[in-house]
């Protein structure tokens, strides 16, 4: 007994260090990064919506229009970095095909341009975690593209009490092999293997989504994913020399991932960095360095200041205590959410979104305004925050939700980090779509706090052990 006793206590131990290391190893060589402000000569809001208006469901897009013509538009290199880039649902609903549209215009545009260096960078999950290979990534493979897919071992774990056990005891196994589960993303694509759910419950992901040619820049919070289609994000489209740090942060992907990074040959042509009459200032964060600059700049903000906010999730706990103390200032603070209803057909429990909102709601007296998105089985997909002054204004726009997961340093996220005059044209862009989904101007964007308010107990326990755990998929 006694050695048996021995044995259980040493892999124990095992695990309970494989934890700690995991979630605290240092960081591959160029992630987390914060790239000073560089003058750009133009950066351009885009949005999606859905909505109702007149008894119609109506889905105003532009996002993969723009996706599309800055592919089209490129003469010399593609970078292309997506978390979602597949067609996998249940095919009892109809979406436009995204995914095929993406795939086939690098793949021909790779027919047309031999010697152009295309290179799309991508997760896991568009293979089921190694279960299968995924067409589109294939065909492009096959037509001469650099297909990567991300190696998630390599950076933190954001879930250690599960992934401790799983990198001592389980990882060897792989998960290549025929599958005999049931598909949890479509019932209509292949069956997987259970090592495949195994390696999903660490909960990791390359979750940016970024476009770099040698003409513009785009970075979004939309994915090339057709059951996503419908969903309401945002955009941001740039042109001058953010696109050299953007394509510096892709390499380092490329390269702990074990593929090679061919440094295009001119990385710098094209219209370049210029001083605009708008006097408009880009950052690139990535990862942690995310959470930093946004807590910095709520601590910044003051009476009169206002803070908007449209976002999918906001559970992150430093987070959530900047916005009460900056409301305690007299800051104006506006929140947009997603209700956590809807995920591709299924229903969801509203975590964490409402247990957050009933907190911030009360906490603050209700000097936080907070309305939902109303959603009808898509979802509000938005990360974007702006922080608006009298004569500058801070915006925060990209891949990133405000949770742990996605600002600690544990999944990859990409984030511009803009600062404008407040009376600039991008501000002001960027204030009229706040206007017409709050006032819902046009149509039927958002609906009152009181629909969705859900104080109950049990979520919000529910919300912070996940939080902390790591043991959600948020």
């Amino acid at each position: 007994m006694k050695s048996l006793f021995k044995a259980f206590l040493f892999l124990l131990l095992l695990v309970v260090a494989g934890a700690f290391y995991g979630s605290r190893k240092p960081l591959p060589e160029g992630i987390s990064i914060s790239v000073e402000p560089i003058d750009v000569s133009e950066v351009k809001f885009l949005y999606d919506l859905t909505y109702i208006k007149d008894g119609q469901r109506i889905h105003e897009q532009e996002i993969f229009d723009r996706v599309l013509e800055t592919v089209n538009n490129a003469r010399e290199y593609i970078f292309i970095d997506m978390f979602l880039f597949n067609d996998e649902y249940s095919r009892q609903y109809s979406y436009p095909v995204l995914s095929s549209r993406l795939a086939d215009a690098l793949i021909e545009k790779k027919r047309q341009h031999p010697e152009m260096g295309i290179t799309v960078i991508t997760d896991e999950i568009n293979t089921f975690y190694g279960s299968y290979p995924s067409k589109h990534l294939e065909r492009m493979k096959e037509n001469g593209i650099q297909v990567t897919v991300t190696d998630l071992t390599k950076i933190r774990d954001s879930n250690p009490a599960y992934s401790g056990f799983w990198r001592i005891f389980l990882q060897w196994f792989g998960s290549q092999g025929k599958g005999w589960l049931p598909n949890a993303f479509s019932p209509d694509s292949p069956k997987v293997t259970l090592r495949s759910y195994l390696k999903l419950f660490n909960f990791k992901a390359n979750h940016r989504k970024v476009v770099v040619t040698d003409r513009d820049s785009l970075i979004t919070s939309a994915n090339p994913h057709d059951a996503s289609a419908y969903h309401s994000n945002i955009a941001f489209l740039v042109n001058g020399a953010i696109r050299e740090p953007l394509l510096n942060s892709e390499a380092s992907v490329i390269t702990f991932s074990g593929d090679t990074f061919t440094q295009p040959v001119a990385v710098n042509s094209g219209s370049e960095s210029a001083i605009t009459e708008d006097n408009i200032k880009l950052g690139l964060l990535t990862e942690g360095e995310i959470k930093k600059h946004l807590i910095d700049s709520i601590r910044n903000a003051g009476q009169n200041d206002l803070i908007q906010i449209g976002m999918f999730y906001l559970s992150e706990r430093e987070l959530i205590e900047e916005l009460l103390n900056a409301s305690d200032r007299g800051v104006d603070i506006r929140l947009v959410l997603d209700p956590n209803k809807d995920a591709f057909g299924l229903k969801k429990n509203g975590i964490p979104n409402r247990p957050v909102a009933a907190e911030l709601n009360k906490k603050s007296k209700g000097r936080i305004k907070i309305r939902w998105y109303d959603t009808h089985g898509e979802q509000y997909h938005t990360k974007i925050v702006m922080i608006k002054g009298t004569q500058e204004t801070v915006i925060f726009g990209g891949s990133a939700n405000l949770t742990r997961r996605n600002i600690s340093d544990y999944n990859l996220e990409t984030d511009l980090k803009i600062t404008a005059p407040t009376n600039s044209s991008l501000v002001h862009d960027i204030s009229a779509y706040f206007e017409k989904i709050w006032n819902n101007n046009g149509g039927g964007y958002t609906v009152d706090f009181e629909k969705y308010h859900d104080d109950s107990k049990w979520k919000y326990v529910v919300y912070r052990l996940q939080e902390w755990s790591g043991f959600c998929s948020f």
